[in-house]
C-alpha cells in the first residue's frame, strides 16, 4: 500500500510520524513524507523519502514566541499577531500543496497534530482515509487539567478550539476547500473529522491521564492509545556519555529538546551551581541550543543528542522542557521529572507529572538557581523515585508503541480500501 505522511513542527512533532513511517516501510509499504525544510535531513537519515513542505519550523516557533512572550504592549501584540496569521496561512497553503501532490493515489494519509485540519481537507478531496497522531490530548475532555472540574476543563477546551479556528485557521481552511471545490463547512475541522470517522491515534499512554480512556470509551476504536512513538537513533557520543556516567554517581539529565535557550551561558551556570550545591552531577543535552564555550565544572557534561532509552536508565532524574516525547522517555525510564516548560501546551505535561506525584513543574522563564535547587530537592526525595519506578511498569515500550500504531494504520487503510 501507499502511505502519504505529513509531519509539521519540531523534532518532537515530526518524530512520531517518522517512527510509524519506518515501521510501515519495513513491512513493505511505499511511504513518502512531507516535513519542514529544517526537518528533512532528520527524516531522510531515519530512512524515509522526504520532501520539504512549508517554512522552517523554527521560524514558525519564533513567531509564536515573539507574539506571546516578548512584548507586552497591545498595539505591538496586534501587529505581531497579524504577522503570525500571515505566516500560518503561508504554512497551511504550502504544506497543503505539497501534501496534495504526495497523497495522489495514496491508500491513507497520516499526519501529526499540527495542521491536521489541512490534511483533513486533502483527504476529503481525494476521498482517502485519514489517520492523525496526537502526542497529547487534543479533543475536548475533562482530564487534561487535573486541578479543574471536568466540566470546566471540557468547556474551556471546546471554547479554545472554536476561538483558535475563528482567529487563526478559518481563512486558510475556507481558501483550501474553495480551491479543491469542496463544500464550504465553517467550524473546527475536528467535528468534520469525527463525523467522517477518521482514526485519531493517541500517541501517549493512557496512564498519564487517569480517567481519559474511560471518558473516551465510546470512541475507543477510533481513539486508541498506543504510547509515545520514538525513533531511538544511535548517537556519536554514546560511548563517551556512557563512560562519563559510569565514572561516578548517576547524574541528573537536563534536556532542552528542540527549544532554543536564549542565554546558554546563564543556563549552564544556573544548572552547575544548583547541582554543585546539592552534590549532584549534571548531563546537559543541548538539543537545538549551542552551549559551546559555556563555563562549567567537572560535575557537568554537555553533549548534543542522546538515545534516551540507552542513557536515561543510568540517570537519577530528568529535567526538561515539557515536550511529550521527552516526558514519555523519562517516565519509561522510571525517573522523577522536573518539567521547565517553555510553551503553554508543554505545561500540560508538567501538570500531569505533578498530578501523578512523580515530579514537579514550573515555567522555564521563572526558574532561578534557588527555585531549581528547591525543585530538585523535591523530586529527588525517595518517594518520588519509588512512584516513578512503579509508573514505568505501566508504560508501553517504544517497540510496542510503534508496532501497535502501525497495526492500527494498516487495518484502517484496508477498511478504507474495502
Amino acid at each position: 500500500m501507499k502511505f502519504a505522511l505529513a509531519g509539521y513542527g519540531s523534532r518532537g512533532d515530526v518524530e512520531p510520524c517518522v517512527a510509524v513511517g519506518r515501521e510501515l516501510s519495513r513491512r513493505g509499504h511505499d511511504v513518502r513524507m512531507a516535513a519542514p525544510p529544517d526537518m528533512v535531513d532528520f527524516v531522510e537519515q531515519s530512512g524515509l523519502a522526504a520532501v520539504a513542505a512549508g517554512p522552517d519550523f523554527h521560524r514558525f516557533a519564533d513567531s509564536v514566541d515573539t507574539t506571546w512572550s516578548r512584548h507586552s504592549g497591545i498595539p505591538t501584540k496586534i501587529g505581531l499577531w497579524r504577522a503570525h496569521r500571515e505566516l500560518y496561512f503561508r504554512c497551511w497553503t504550502e504544506v497543503g500543496a505539497t501534501l496534495t501532490r504526495l497523497a495522489d493515489g495514496a491508500d491513507l494519509i497520516l499526519t501529526g497534530l499540527h495542521l491536521e485540519e489541512c490534511a483533513a481537507n486533502v483527504a476529503d478531496f481525494y476521498g482517502t482515509p485519514l489517520a492523525t497522531l496526537h502526542h497529547s490530548p487534543l479533543r475536548a475532555n475533562g482530564s487534561v487539567i487535573p486541578v479543574l472540574p471536568s466540566t470546566v476543563t471540557r468547556f474551556a477546551m471546546t471554547v479554545k478550539e472554536v476561538l483558535m479556528y475563528r482567529q487563526l485557521s478559518k481563512e486558510a481552511d475556507v481558501a483550501q476547500r474553495r480551491e479543491f471545490g469542496l463544500p464550504r463547512r465553517i467550524g473546527p475541522s475536528s467535528r468534520r473529522m469525527a463525523d467522517c470517522g477518521s482514526l485519531e491515534i493517541q500517541a501517549y499512554d493512557d496512564v498519564c491521564f487517569p480517567g481519559l480512556a474511560a471518558e473516551w470509551a465510546k470512541w475507543a476504536d477510533r481513539r486508541p492509545f498506543v504510547g509515545a512513538l520514538t525513533v531511538e537513533s544511535p548517537t556519536d557520543a554514546a560511548d563517551e556519555v556512557a563512560s562519563w556516567i559510569a565514572a561516578a554517581s548517576p547524574p541528573i539529565c537536563f534536556s532542552f529538546g528542540s527549544m532554543r535557550i536564549e542565554s546558554p551561558t546563564d543556563t549552564v551556570e544556573m544548572i552547575s551551581a544548583a547541582c554543585g550545591h546539592l552534590g549532584e552531577r549534571a548531563l546537559i543535552c543541548s538539543g537545538s541550543t549551542d552551549f559551546t564555550d559555556t563555563p562549567r565544572g567537572d560535575h557537568v557534561k554537555v553533549v548534543g543528542a542522546i538515545n534516551y532509552s540507552a542513557v536515561l536508565p543510568n540517570c537519577r532524574a530528568i529535567v526538561h522542557h515539557g515536550g511529550a516525547g521527552t516526558t514519555a522517555a523519562g517516565l519509561r525510564a522510571g525517573l522523577p521529572t522536573l518539567s521547565l516548560w517553555t510553551f503553554r501546551d508543554q505545561s500540560i505535561w508538567g501538570a500531569q507529572v505533578k498530578h501523578l506525584k512523580v515530579g514537579a513543574s514550573r515555567s522555564f522563564s521563572t526558574t532561578t538557581r534557588e527555585s531549581l535547587i528547591s525543585d530538585l530537592q523535591q523530586i529527588l526525595a525517595p518517594e518520588y523515585a519509588a512512584r516513578a519506578r512503579e509508573l514505568a511498569t505501566r508504560m508501553t515500550t517504544p517497540a510496542e508503541s510503534v508496532s501497535h500504531c502501525a497495526d492500527f494504520v494498516e487495518n484502517f487503510a484496508h477498511v478504507g480500501r474495502g
